[in-house]
């Protein structure tokens, strides 16, 4: 986990950027109506997950992100939420992490080069199942998702809904080192590789077989193939990146 929550991090610094034309409002009337997991199929997904990862708590953070799993056919439908599970299962390491295991930089993520002051005493290190940092990126999903985490950053390491909505909206609305957020990529066509240029594409995309964000990579692409069999949907081309 040092190494993946060292690569999202540093991912992470390429993200300094306001909410931009592919912004989707998060709302809380809508209801989701597309693919989505059961249960059952998450529990078989993540055996090893601690009891903060709640299914509950996954169902209540799509509710502000209707369009996750719900924009095209069933198998369109069923290539985002396995993509997006993949990305998780290999940030969180099987949901087994909630905070950056490596505390000695836990006090590295504050920039106020970006025009977001700290708030005094607060650390804005990896949290929750796509490890959340920095400073600015805490402010871009509180104001997002109409809560105060810059002020309250461990609110996403206490309430598992907020943890999920965070990853949600990295997912649905951040395009990290790539051209496009991953559920744009996912609703062109552009392939689960898109996806992984999005979250950490700067370490892991177009490397050498013998380099360590290579076999990251393939890691994901792992996880991608493992998900969309699982989902009995093709995983179509372009798995990597």
């Amino acid at each position: 986990m040092k190494y993946l929550s060292t690569l999202s991090a540093i991912s992470a610094t390429l993200i300094a950027i306001s909410l931009s034309a592919c912004h989707i409002t998060p709302t809380k009337s809508e209801k989701a109506s597309g693919f989505m997991i059961s249960e059952a199929q998450f529990e078989q997904l993540f055996p090893k997950r601690i009891p903060f990862y709640t299914f509950a708590g996954l169902q209540e953070a799509i509710k502000a992100y209707p369009k996750f799993g719900n924009f095209g056919s069933d198998a369109e439908n069923k290539r985002e939420v396995a993509a997006f599970l993949a990305n998780i299962m290999h940030e969180s390491i099987e949901l087994q992490a909630i905070n950056e295991l490596d505390k000695s930089v836990h006090d590295h993520y504050c920039n106020d080069k970006q025009g977001v002051p700290c708030a005094p005493g607060k650390q804005y290190f990896g949290r929750g199942p796509i490890q959340l940092s920095w400073n600015f990126n805490y402010a871009l999903a509180g104001k997002a998702l109409g809560l105060d985490l810059l002020n309250d950053p461990d609110m996403v390491s206490r309430d598992p809904a907020v943890a999920w909505k965070t990853a949600l909206w990295y997912w649905m609305e951040i395009k990290g080192s790539g051209p496009l957020p991953s559920h744009v990529a996912m609703k062109q066509k552009l392939g689960f590789g898109e996806t992984v240029r999005s979250i950490n594409g700067a370490l892991e995309c177009s490397k050498p077989v013998d380099n360590i964000g290579y076999k990251q990579q393939q890691m994901r692409i792992k996880n991608y193939l493992k998900i969309t069999k699982m989902l009995e949907v093709d995983p179509d081309n372009y798995t990597a990146c």
